[in-house]
């Protein structure tokens, strides 16, 4: 049998969690290209995904700490389906995908890896991205580079004026 290796899986898998919110820590820091933050907004904002399920993966977030979507203002709700909609469109431009997963876990029992902090997930799909490789060995094969996600979708949010 051999040995698949999915090396961006490692830092994660090993490396020691940090204390406090992983968002709460990001945003406070500043620093949105090492942080992968796209856009921030009045109450929410736009971060990629660290460990993506596919190139591309991002996620939309209030800055308000909360795990629960009743604790949202409407304007914070609004908010956060808006940049969801500009995050598809921003997506659909820049890598020209087939389709998406939208997807929102809350509470720890339906998945939720920070259940602390609400988040929607926006995930690319292209035809035939699944494929025997996650079925098979437990691995899943990400084609662009978190920097290039990045670089080429900050270029893009750069322009949206909300």
């Amino acid at each position: 049998m051999k040995n698949l290796w999915a090396p961006w899986r490692k830092e994660f898998i090993l490396s020691e969690k940090e204390k406090g919110c992983v968002f709460c820590n990001r945003l406070k820091q500043r620093n949105d290209k090492k942080n992968l933050i796209l856009l921030r907004g009045k109450s929410c904002f736009v971060i990629l995904n660290r460990f993506p399920y596919n190139s591309g993966h991002l996620m939309v977030s209030p800055k308000k700490h909360t795990g629960n979507l009743e604790k949202l203002k409407d304007a914070e709700l609004l908010e956060l389906l808006k940049l969801t909609r500009i995050s598809v469109k921003v997506l659909k431009e820049v890598f020209k995908p087939h389709g998406f997963n939208l997807g929102m876990n809350l509470e720890k029992v339906s998945g939720a890896g920070i259940a602390d902090h609400l988040h929607i997930h926006v995930v690319p799909r292209w035809s035939g991205d699944t494929n025997f490789m996650p079925v098979l060995s437990d691995t899943k094969v990400v084609s662009i580079s978190l920097d290039e996600a990045y670089r080429k979708l900050k270029k893009r949010f750069e322009k949206i004026v909300l």
